[in-house]
């Protein structure tokens, strides 16, 4: 059966790297929500009120990949998914979806230091390499990484996450 293998951690914790590894593995294609959001809406970024303007397009990106990696697993195919799913609450809400749907879900965890992944964002932002989709500024890594909720014993051992030291 078709699995979801899903990557999660804070903003620098080598997750885009670690998704390109499993798609790899399992020969599936990956459907990054930062990816999508830039391509579809970076454009068209205003200059205020860009947190209301962020929650109302991650959740279309997240909405269409999810029918899209829907479309992809009913086919018989895994796939890799990096959703930013930086609070509890929203990978629980993602777990249930899968659940209803009737899919497994391989978790990957990936932190580390927050000055080891600040170092990383920095490196992105200059070197441009192949995981670059945009820039972060150190206020966003900083905002960003006050937001992520680190996953619990108990998230890790419902959803038997598989934590990745190296990335």
């Amino acid at each position: 059966m078709a699995r979801i293998h899903l990557v999660e951690g804070p903003v620098g914790a080598g997750k885009s790297t670690y998704v390109a590894t499993l798609q790899q593995k399992h020969a599936a294609p990956a459907l990054i929500l930062d990816a999508w959001f830039v391509r579809l809406f970076s454009p068209d970024r205003p200059a205020e009120g860009l947190m209301a303007w962020y929650v109302e397009r991650k959740e279309r990106c997240f909405t269409q990949i999810w029918t899209t990696a829907r479309d992809i697993l009913g086919r018989g195919h895994d796939v890799v998914l990096e959703l930013g799913l930086v609070e509890r609450a929203n990978r629980e809400r993602f777990y249930a979806m899968a659940d209803e749907a009737g899919y497994d879900i391989s978790v990957y965890l990936l932190d580390a230091p927050r000055e080891v992944r600040r170092e990383r964002v920095q490196r992105r932002n200059r070197e441009k390499g192949p995981t670059f989709a945009m820039e972060v500024p150190d206020a966003f890594f900083d905002l960003a990484s006050d937001h992520w909720q680190p996953m619990d014993e108990v998230e890790r051992e419902l959803r038997d996450v598989i934590v990745v030291t190296e990335a």
